[in-house]
């Protein structure tokens, strides 16, 4: 007599449980999981199961649906602004998951309009009452000074909106960077002159002479000179300046990981450094830099004479 096999369904697992483990996936993966994420954690539970928990979810406001470049994610709903939107319109609901799916990078309002298919009056008026409920809030980039961009309200925004550290109220600290650029190189010239000091063999005094973005960076925190916090990479950019100036060199090095001032295994190091052929007088002279240098001449409105430019050098 053949013997009859009888496949033995799992046990239904519990609703509740599985809700609950949903809610901790997305609390690990704030950014978001999909169903695969839900899946490979839960491969007992039938796909009707997770449908039924996750629609039963979205119904109560626990989660968010969005769409990506990998298809659907789920991500957990912020409870204090949940809170804040309960109330709002549909139309007020889908310009603030525009705004927050924006970042910290913000948003124009001619972009909600195109996202939203909503007219730019509705738009206006769905925006003032997010900002009344500190949902939102307007930032001016420095991209473009008339325009403002829209974001979270609890967002920092990203430096390409506020120009980082080097811009106040959407102006160039032309000379906040100067100040920087001259103390980053005096700090590299006195370690540059101590090594010398040392009378040590010249390969040790040329290591000597070399100091990291993280030992710059210290330097300029100590002296108090900026109002701002300033990051390696602020530093990191001012060093560059230098560097293309000629008055500095780079080199990168094997570090440890962990070694401070380190990034990925590596550490840039610099040491400031004379120019072994001085600059031609040409180049030196205003007229080898002037852009509007084709157009000047005795007698004319732009002419040496009357070039302040070249009074000032001459007096130099």
């Amino acid at each position: 007599m053949a013997e009859v096999k009888v496949k033995v369904q799992p046990p239904d697992a519990d609703p509740v449980e599985v809700e609950n483990r949903i809610i901790e996936l997305c609390h690990q993966f704030p950014h978001g999981i999909t169903d695969q994420v839900i899946q490979n954690e839960m491969p007992h539970i039938e796909a009707q199961q997770r449908a039924v928990a996750i629609n039963r979810l979205l119904s109560m406001g626990q989660l968010d649906l969005l769409r990506s470049n990998t298809g659907l994610l789920y991500r957990i709903k912020d409870s204090q602004n949940a809170g804040k939107m309960k109330g709002s319109d549909n139309q007020e609901k889908l310009v603030y998951q525009i705004i927050e799916d924006a970042g910290n990078k913000g948003i124009w309002s001619r972009d909600i309009r195109y996202k939203s298919n909503l007219p730019l009056t509705e738009i206006n008026k769905i925006l003032k009452n997010l900002e009344s409920k500190k949902l939102i809030k307007a930032v001016k980039s420095v991209a473009a000074s008339k325009k403002k961009v829209y974001m979270l309200y609890n967002l920092q925004p990203d430096r390409s909106v506020t120009g980082g550290a080097w811009y106040s109220d959407q102006d160039f600290e032309s000379e906040f960077v100067e100040v920087l650029n001259q103390q980053c190189f005096k700090f590299l010239q006195t370690k540059a002159e101590t090594a010398r000091e040392s009378k040590q063999n010249p390969m040790i005094q040329r290591n000597s002479s070399f100091a990291s973005s993280h030992e710059v960076w210290k330097y300029i925190c100590e002296l108090g000179i900026s109002k701002v916090e300033l990051s390696m990479e602020d530093i990191e950019t001012i060093l560059n300046t230098l560097i293309y100036d000629g008055k500095v060199e780079m080199t990168i090095i094997a570090a440890k990981e962990g070694t401070v001032g380190s990034v990925d295994g590596h550490m840039k190091l610099y040491r400031a450094v004379n120019p072994i052929i001085p600059p031609t007088g040409l180049v030196r002279a205003p007229c080898g830099l002037c852009p509007v240098f084709d157009d000047c001449h005795e007698g004319g409105e732009i002419s040496p004479s009357n070039c302040i430019y070249m009074t000032e050098w001459l007096e130099f």
